[in-house]
Formats: structure tokens, sequence, C-alpha cells
């Protein structure tokens, strides 16, 4: 990781394909990714942890499955938003986004749970930054 302050706008210019995210730097244990997002990610729970989202440009939708149905969060540029532990989930972005994450290192992508994983989502725990 870098000692020296990370552009955000160059972290994301990094970025070479969508839903692949990039780890910008590490909070003690955890990472601090950040993606180029666009059209639909998966269904997908993390069963130990909860899922920070910070919406840099554009609009994030994230629909949850919760015990009283189905439902469907908007974040729009500056919003945050933060997914349960336990709560499936699917993020998708309509019209491209630039997301921030904050979760914990090496947690995968796709959680641990999912359904079939589409060629464009990339299955990882990140990628790092070239600085």
């Amino acid at each position: 990781m870098s000692n020296e302050p990370i552009p955000l706008s160059k972290a994301l210019a990094s970025c070479d394909g969508l839903w692949s995210p990039r780890i910008v730097t590490r909070v003690n244990d955890y990472d601090v990714r950040v993606a180029r997002v666009e059209g639909e990610h998966v269904w997908h729970v993390h069963d130990d942890t909860d899922e920070f989202f910070l919406v840099l440009d554009g609009e994030l939708h994230i629909s949850l499955r919760e015990s009283g149905g189905e439902r469907t969060v908007r974040l729009p540029q500056g919003a945050v938003f933060t997914v349960p532990r336990g709560t499936e989930h699917k993020p998708y972005a309509p019209a491209g986004s630039a997301i921030l994450m904050f979760e914990p290192a090496g947690t995968p992508t796709v959680g641990d749970r999912h359904e079939e994983i589409p060629d464009h989502v990339d299955a990882t725990t990140g990628h790092p930054l070239d600085t």
C-alpha cells in the first residue's frame, strides 16, 4: 500500500473492467476498494460481514431480500449504504457508476453464497492498485 495520497480518479482509471474492484488502501484488516460498475452483479450473501458502499459517481441500486420481502434502495452520487451481514443482495447500475466499498480483506466480491456468476462479473477479492 502507498504511504502517499491516492487520487480516487487515478484508482478508478486503473479499473480495466466492470465489477472488478481495485484495492486502494487498507485500514486495519479492511480493504478500501473502488470499482466501475454497470448492469447487474449477482444475488449473493456475505455470511459474516457487512458491506459498505459509497457512490462516487452515477447511481447504484441495491436489491435486498429481507424477511419482509424484496426491496431496492437507490443510491445517488454521494450516498452511502451498508448491507447487513447475512442479507441477500444484488447491486446494479443501469447507467453506470463508480463506487467505493469497505470490507474485510479477502472478502470475495460474490460473497459466501451466490447464484451463477456471469462472465462480466469478476469473482475476486480485489486487485492491487498499481501506484
